[in-house]
C-alpha cells in the first residue's frame, strides 16, 4: 500500500482518537478498516507514515504537532500556546498539586508500585488523602496487590494518565535520581561561585575605594601645606 493512501487514514486515527494510538494499534484499526485490500499495510509503513505525519506539524506553521506521549501517538498543541487555550479550561490547567500530593507522586513514580505503608514510611506521615486525591485526577492506579505481604495490601503506579502529563512513555523514560543531584550539585556550585565572584568584587571596589580616599586626603593636606 502506498504511503499517500495510508497518511492520510493514520492522521485521521490520531485526530479522532480520544487517547495516545501506539504504532500496533494503528497497524489494526487501519487494517480493519481496510480488509478488503489486498495489499495490506505493514507496520513499518505505518511507522514511516507517523514519521511523515511528525515532520508535517514540526512546522512553525501549525500551533499543535503529532507527539509520542503516554505510550502512543497524539496530537497536542505546543508548548507555546498553553496560555492562550488555559482560558477555554479555566481551571483545569490552573489548578496546581498540593506539596504533599507531589511528594506522593513521587515516590510512587520512582519506586513503583509500591505500598501505601511503603510510601508513608518514606514519607514520615499519613498519605490517605494525597493517595486518593492523585486517584481521583487518575494520575495513579491500583496495580494489584502485594502477595508476599501480610494482609496483601493494594500497590499503586502511575497510570498512562501521568505518562501523558509529563510527556513519557513509560517510567523508564523519568529523569534518572543521580541526574537530579548532579544537577542540583552543579547549580549549587554554580551559585557559590558567583557568590564568591560578587564578594570578591565588593572587597576590591571597597579597596579602591579606600586607596581613592587616601589619595584625596594626602591631596588636601598637600594643598593646605602650600597655602601655609
Amino acid at each position: 500500500m502506498e504511503l499517500s493512501v495510508i497518511i492520510p487514514h493514520i492522521e485521521a486515527l490520531i485526530f479522532a482518537s480520544d487517547k495516545p494510538l501506539a504504532i500496533n494499534d494503528l497497524f489494526e484499526l487501519l487494517n480493519n478498516a481496510m480488509g478488503f485490500i489486498e495489499d495490506r499495510a505493514t507496520p513499518e509503513q505505518i511507522e514511516a507514515a507517523v514519521n511523515a505525519i511528525k515532520e508535517k506539524y514540526d512546522s512553525e506553521f501549525y500551533a499543535f504537532g503529532l507527539l509520542e506521549s503516554g505510550g502512543g501517538w497524539q496530537f497536542l498543541t505546543k508548548q507555546e500556546y498553553h496560555k492562550t487555550i488555559a482560558q477555554l479550561n479555566g481551571d483545569k490547567f490552573l489548578k496546581k498539586l498540593s506539596a504533599a500530593s507531589i511528594e506522593t507522586l513521587s515516590i510512587i513514580a520512582y519506586k513503583q508500585p509500591v505500598t501505601k505503608s511503603e510510601i508513608e514510611l518514606i514519607r514520615g506521615v499519613n498519605c490517605d488523602y494525597a493517595v486518593q486525591k492523585l486517584l481521583e485526577k487518575e494520575l495513579i492506579v491500583i496495580s494489584g496487590r502485594k502477595e508476599d505481604a501480610v494482609g496483601k495490601p493494594l500497590v499503586y503506579a502511575t497510570s498512562k494518565n501521568f505518562m501523558d502529563y509529563f510527556g513519557i512513555n513509560s517510567a523508564e523514560d523519568l529523569p534518572k535520581i543521580k541526574e537530579i543531584l548532579k544537577q542540583e550539585i552543579t547549580e549549587a556550585t554554580k551559585i557559590e561561585r558567583e557568590e564568591n565572584i560578587e564578594n570578591k568584587e565588593e572587597v576590591v571596589v571597597k579597596e579602591i575605594s579606600s586607596v581613592t580616599d587616601e589619595s584625596n586626603g594626602i591631596k588636601e593636606d598637600d594643598s593646605t601645606e602650600i597655602s601655609q
